[in-house]
């Protein structure tokens, strides 16, 4: 038997995907939570916030497509919609076919708070970005167009 390491190129290889892949995945994380902790409202929840801009993004939704879009289940998005109502950031109405069905809205409280969490979000970026060189700024561009063809894999 051989206990030996693969130690051909390939092996080197593959270690320096692992370890640049760790690297991105860390930085990635690290960047967001940054970005997240930018919003108007503190007491927020990163759910709730991700509920207001689907609802922004996308429009009005029952609670079956917040839940699926979300990937969370209906009881859980029933919880965070009833929150999120009792705020005053979303409406519910019932459908006027099926009484069983309520579409959920953004309400103008809503969209300032997504409008502001935004603002407050790209302030922090365009700061931390005016820290940085010209050609980190350009490196960041290209690497930003490449994350999102990765994501969209």
């Amino acid at each position: 038997m051989n206990d030996r390491v693969d130690e051909s190129p390939r092996s080197d290889s593959r270690d320096a995907l692992r370890s640049a892949a760790s690297e991105l995945r860390m930085a990635t994380f690290r960047l967001a939570r940054r970005l997240r902790s930018q919003r108007a409202v503190d007491t927020m929840s990163d759910g709730q916030f991700a509920v207001l801009a689907a609802l922004t993004m996308h429009g009005e939704h029952t609670l079956g497509q917040l839940a699926e879009r979300e990937r969370v289940t209906a009881p859980s998005m029933n919880r965070t919609v009833s929150l999120l109502e009792e705020a005053g950031y979303v409406s519910r109405t019932p459908d006027e076919d099926d009484r069983r069905k309520v579409t959920i809205a953004l309400t103008d409280a809503g969209r300032l708070v997504v409008d502001e969490t935004v603002r407050r979000r790209d302030a922090w970026l365009e700061q931390a970005l005016a820290d940085l060189s010209g050609h980190e700024r350009q490196t960041l561009a290209a690497a930003a167009e490449i994350m999102r063809k990765v994501a969209d894999t």
